[in-house]
């Protein structure tokens, strides 16, 4: 019988001779369709193929059948993700005897576990920075289930954030830096690489629109806690705690707390280890920023120095990198390692290095 399947990878259906010509088998109603559960426990199913003539549809063909339809229900379904929540991917960039073809920055995207990396609060703004870094540069070099996965991980992070109003500025500067690029994207149609259709571009960007708007009404839940406060902590303690920040926008928003917060977050010594932590004095020499009463303005020339210089990223847990191996991997997860001594071969990845790997 020729083929008449709707997918060519399939069987086809099922034909039974009858006094009337060919007829096509039905396996099960249509009021089973979404009765996957139901089929497992069928034993047999009796097919009547005519006046007469009856056929029996055995055990392993309902089977088959319950899960072709779980397969298909899952890649008709937009919501779901493609993961493969592996632990560490190997890196390789040519072809050789043991493998062929290369890895690519989408693969890397789809096979290690950012899905879960962004309930984990240390690897929380890992997977934000390098989410931010895609969108401005490496969007379109994504597969489309690539980023199909991207936008996924991106609505996490956004339900995450609504819940716990954990840091939202991050997620803010993400949002902006992605809406711009695909507004410029969506413009040029036809002169850029776009995977997929224009509309579902569209539509993506009218839902980082939305994300936007409800980051901007986020309220944040003022917590009752009659017990010990920040406010009661001595003053030399809250000021070791305004020296553990690497970022200057913390400090800020901290000061806004509490008058004795904002007094502490003024001080010039803070703003000026800060400065010395991120920059080098060469460059403190070519933005010099003197106050009125004619002392250095340590707080103007951190955010001056900023937008001139990168400063230095800091995250509870990043990527690794086996030179020794050519695997990426997290860190406390481990990899199959052949090399003599492990911990020789180790090299911490920053979101930047992550993309820099897969630059052919």
């Amino acid at each position: 019988m020729p083929f008449l399947g709707q997918d060519w990878r399939s069987p086809g259906w099922r034909w039974v001779k009858t006094e009337d010509g060919w007829k096509r088998c039905e396996p099960f109603s249509p009021a089973l369709e979404d009765g996957n559960n139901q089929l497992n426990d069928i034993s047999h199913t009796v097919i009547i193929t005519g006046d007469d003539e009856k056929g029996v549809y055995n055990t392993e063909d309902c089977e088959f059948a319950a899960k072709k339809r779980k397969k298909d229900h899952f890649r008709n379904n937009t919501d779901s993700q493609c993961f493969y929540r592996e632990k560490w991917i190997y890196v390789h960039k040519e072809s050789t005897r043991e493998r062929h073809g290369y890895c690519t920055l989408g693969e890397a995207f789809n096979r290690l576990d950012f899905s879960s990396a962004i309930q984990d609060i240390r690897r929380f703004n890992y997977v934000v920075k390098l989410l931010q870094l895609i969108a401005k540069s490496q969007l379109t070099s994504l597969s489309g289930a690539a980023q199909k996965n991207y936008f996924n991980i991106l609505d996490k992070i956004v339900r995450k954030v609504m819940e716990d109003q954990y840091n939202p500025r991050l997620i803010k500067d993400l949002l902006q830096d992605l809406s711009s690029t695909l507004c410029i994207l969506i413009r040029g149609v036809g002169k850029s690489v776009l995977v997929g259709n224009i509309n579902i571009w569209i539509c993506r960007l009218e839902t980082i629109l939305a994300w936007q708007q409800q980051l901007k009404n986020l309220q944040m839940n003022q917590q009752v806690n009659n017990g010990l406060t920040l406010s009661d902590l001595p003053l030399h303690m809250l000021n070791n705690i305004l020296y553990r920040f690497s970022d200057g926008w913390d400090i800020i928003t901290l000061g806004q707390v509490t008058p004795t917060l904002y007094m502490l977050s003024e001080d010039r010594q803070l703003w000026k280890k800060l400065c010395q932590y991120h920059f080098a004095e060469k460059q403190f020499c070519r933005h010099l920023i003197p106050s009125e009463k004619g002392h250095i303005d340590w707080k103007l020339m951190y955010f001056a120095l900023q937008k001139y210089y990168p400063i230095k990223e800091q995250y509870g847990d990043t990527l690794h990198f086996c030179r020794h191996c050519s695997i990426l991997f997290w860190k406390d997860t481990g990899h199959p390692c052949t090399a003599s001594d492990p911990n020789t071969c180790l090299m911490p990845v920053s979101p930047q290095h992550f993309i820099d790997l897969f630059k052919f």
